[in-house]
């Protein structure tokens, strides 16, 4: 999927979605409709209205394959976002353990990463540089240093998979089988209904704005960190007020 569909409002990405349906369905609907004269038309009424039941088991089994893939993608993000903001904040407290320069050049770095979280960690690996650097004078600095060092690492692994993740989506593969199996059962509702044109009309009304809803769902959440649904960056923008805090105390 391109990156201006994820980017969509979800009022106009609603729009789009439902849109489409609604012209496959019409699609499908004048198609059958016209077809359904003379012999093609007992052909059409001599499928078995047991092939709904399969079919419409089937779109929701590749509904739920691919919305699964999904809710793991957004579960993940959450995690990892959380796990950064959280090794930072560690960072923020122990970085009292070196008063002076060394506390305010760490709270400076951690402070331009935060306002740039989607750049390249130049700030984190320089405190991170700048943590190794130091020369511990007391067993509780040294342990500070340690714990610093595994914050910021850990903070570094959560921005790898926080990238890995934001590349993360559902392939054209999984969206063209889900696609192809509802306009199978689109298909063969118009057929089973073919004598019935309101009937077929109201049914494959109802079935193809269920199937719109679901992909509509499935689309606002298919890249965590695009799109109006997005994972924010709150839990990081969080950990800026300790700085600020922290920075003002420090001040004569």
């Amino acid at each position: 999927m391109n990156d201006w569909l994820h980017n969509l409002p979800i009022v106009w990405m609603t729009l789009l979605v439902f849109g489409l349906t609604a012209l496959v369905i019409a699609a499908i609907y004048v198609l059958v409709t016209v077809l359904s004269v003379g012999e093609r038309a007992r052909s059409f009424k001599a499928v078995s209205p047991g092939m709904l039941p399969p079919l419409g088991i089937l779109v929701a089994l590749f509904i739920a394959f691919t919305a699964a893939q999904v809710w793991t993608d957004n579960d993940r993000a959450h995690s990892v976002v959380d796990r950064e903001a959280s090794a930072l904040r560690t960072v923020v407290i122990l970085a009292a353990t070196f008063p002076g320069e060394p506390e305010a050049h760490l709270r400076s770095q951690i402070r331009s990463y935060i306002a740039d979280a989607v750049a390249i960690p130049y700030s984190l690996a320089g405190a991170l540089q700048l943590t190794l650097s130091l020369t511990p004078n007391s067993q509780g600095q040294q342990t500070a240093q340690r714990e610093i060092t595994t914050a910021l690492e850990n903070a570094l692994d959560a921005r790898r998979q926080r990238i890995i993740i934001s590349q993360s989506e559902v392939n054209w593969i999984k969206w063209s089988c889900l696609c192809l199996q509802a306009v199978c059962a689109l298909l063969a509702i118009a057929m089973v209904h073919s004598d019935n044109r309101l009937t077929s009309a109201i049914t494959m009304g109802l079935f193809g704005f269920g199937v719109a809803a679901s992909l509509l769902l499935i689309l606002a959440h298919d890249r965590p960190f695009s799109g109006e649904i997005s994972v924010g960056p709150n839990p990081l923008l969080q950990v800026m007020p300790a700085l600020e805090s922290s920075q003002q105390g420090t001040k004569p």
